[in-house]
């Protein structure tokens, strides 16, 4: 994907799999998949690719997200994320910058490895708020905090909309988790929105009051869901979730003031 000089490419390192009506749903609603069973195998399970993406800007190398690591438990397996880079030509020390959506495991896996960072020469940001909630609160999770601790030394914060690199910007979404960002790559007239987990499923832009379990706060992320997706509705913005399959962008299209995702061909 170009936008511009931009290039962005998928990184993919595995996949999980979760019962589609145990953890995305429409309130009050016993069988909402009904109208959407295309977006699932034969036994009701949701496949949530996993990994990050690749941005080229100017001099500089951003992951966006680290995937899931070597995790394989049967739900979520992972363990490929650095092959796809040494694919796109990149190795770990070509990094410049890692910058998280949020700090959900699937999304930090390959932040470190043993307590080492993997990327030696980047700079890691991510938004302050999830920083406060997933590490220095005092219930922060044992787990996240031996993943993400021995980042410190290395680790920005933001806490505002913030140019993280030539034409890629960070815009605080909360919601999904209180530092939920959206990172938006532009240049000239041309955009494209990293959503994150701010969107898990397709079908979350299709259907404007479907709840995810993953999410913090389903009422305020529901409300930035479709903040978004009816700003970029019909627009030649492109968007892509962090768990869409095979990572592939597309366009929010209306149709009879219905809203869907349309893959690019």
């Amino acid at each position: 994907m170009k936008i511009g000089s931009i290039e962005i490419l998928p990184v993919l390192d595995g996949v999980g799999r979760e019962n589609a009506h145990e953890v995305l749903s429409r309130p009050g609603v016993d069988d909402a998949w009904s109208c959407h069973s295309d977006q699932l195998d034969e036994h009701g399970v949701l496949h949530l690719d996993l990994g990050g993406f690749l941005v080229r800007t100017g001099d500089r190398v951003v992951l966006v997200d680290a995937g899931v690591g070597t995790i394989d438990n049967g739900q979520y397996s992972g363990g490929k994320f650095l092959r796809s880079l040494a694919a796109r030509g990149v190795t770990p020390e070509d990094v410049t910058d890692v910058v998280f959506t949020h700090l959900h495991f699937d999304h930090v896996g390959w932040a470190t490895s043993k307590g080492q960072v993997v990327f030696p020469h980047a700079t890691y940001r991510v938004h302050a708020a999830d920083w406060a909630h997933f590490v220095e609160a005092p219930d922060a999770q044992p787990g996240a905090v031996r993943k993400l601790g021995p980042l410190r030394s290395r680790l920005e914060t933001f806490d505002t909309d913030v140019s993280i690199a030539p034409g890629l910007t960070a815009r605080h979404t909360p919601g999904h988790t209180p530092g939920s960002t959206v990172y938006i790559v532009a240049d000239g007239d041309q955009r494209a929105l990293l959503l994150g987990d701010v969107v898990h499923s397709v079908v979350e832009l299709h259907e404007r009051d479907w709840e995810a379990v993953f999410d913090l706060d389903p009422v305020a992320a529901r409300a930035m869901r479709n903040v978004i997706a009816d700003e970029v509705a019909d627009s030649a913005d492109l968007v892509v979730g962090a768990h869409f399959p095979g990572l592939r962008f597309g366009r929010v299209v209306t149709a009879s003031g219905t809203r869907r995702f349309q893959h690019l061909v």
